[in-house]
């Protein structure tokens, strides 16, 4: 664990599909991992929100896990999302990722059922005691409607050493602070929200788990890598190049938008979603269209 470089840009990976859903477009996923490496983001994240892990199949989870690992090889971290409401099966898919070679695997704080503060203590001090390696926590309350708060966070850390980083997708700064300002440098926080990773930085965190950058990989490195090198001014002129896409690519629901951008970059073959999620509308993709190329003309 020791060894495992926590810092930088690691992409949130969106999984493609066939036209008809039914499928992984393997060609497409090959293309995506091949655009992270040329960038060299520090770390890829399958398996997680934007790579649609609800509607996966248990085979499809491990088998993405595996083929990333393998593409990889060693040249980015790879953090697989393996993280549910359900904490047997939460165990199970960490200790499938950890055999399939990732580097750490993701918890998502349980969503819909709604557990207090001791559930979530249970439920991740259960699974990262049944684990062999590190874990990268992500609390994100608009979608799993029960946030981790800092006081549990801090009993987590008491009770879990391979319990070693945070995806803070909270919405502010304000968690960051408080939670840093408790647990110095006993983890690594990453932004989980791509509009406050400037902020998120300024305050302590060390990267962002990122959406955008699956889509402008290089930009959002050069953003990151400038604000940790302390390069205030240039880092600000990339984050305000990259802005508007932020926004734009949470539109509608993620990941719709940013598979129809990944498809305008020629990187997807098709912008299909599987259910309950619906493709991106053509008033977006042209809005997307629009926001690419200003930000293309500017980078």
């Amino acid at each position: 664990m020791a060894d495992l470089r926590l810092q930088g840009v690691l992409t949130a990976l969106a999984t493609p599909f066939t036209a008809e859903g039914s499928e992984i477009d393997w060609a497409s996923y090959e293309r995506l991992l091949q655009s992270q490496l040329d960038a060299k983001v520090a770390g890829v994240v399958p398996c997680g929100t934007t790579g649609e892990t609800s509607t996966l199949t248990e085979a499809e989870q491990h088998a993405l896990i595996e083929r990333t690992v393998r593409q990889v090889k060693g040249r980015a971290i790879v953090v697989a999302g393996t993280g549910s409401n359900d904490t047997k099966k939460s165990i199970q898919s960490t200790r499938a990722a950890f055999d399939a070679g990732a580097d750490a695997a993701m918890l998502v704080t349980p969503y819909y059922n709604r557990p207090s503060q001791e559930g979530l203590l249970r439920h991740v001090s259960l699974v990262a005691q049944a684990v062999p390696g590190p874990i990268v926590l992500y609390n994100v309350p608009a979608r799993s409607s029960v946030e981790l708060s800092v006081e549990t966070l801090l009993r987590i850390l008491d009770l879990c050493p391979n319990v070693v980083a945070l995806k803070d997708a909270s919405g502010g700064v304000l968690y960051t602070q408080d939670l840093l300002g408790k647990a110095k440098d006993r983890l690594v926080v990453f932004s989980g929200d791509d509009p406050l990773t400037l902020p998120l930085i300024s305050v302590g965190a060390k990267g962002v788990i990122s959406v955008t950058s699956n889509v402008y990989p290089k930009g959002v490195v050069e953003c990151v890598d400038a604000a940790l090198a302390g390069q205030t001014e240039l880092a600000l002129r990339r984050h305000r190049a990259l802005y508007p896409l932020h926004r734009g690519l949470f539109i509608e629901p993620s990941p719709s938008p940013v598979k129809a951008a990944l498809v305008t970059r020629g990187i997807f073959t098709e912008a299909t979603v599987r259910p309950p999620l619906a493709e991106a509308t053509p008033t977006l993709r042209g809005r997307l269209a629009e926001l690419m190329a200003a930000y293309e003309a500017s980078a």
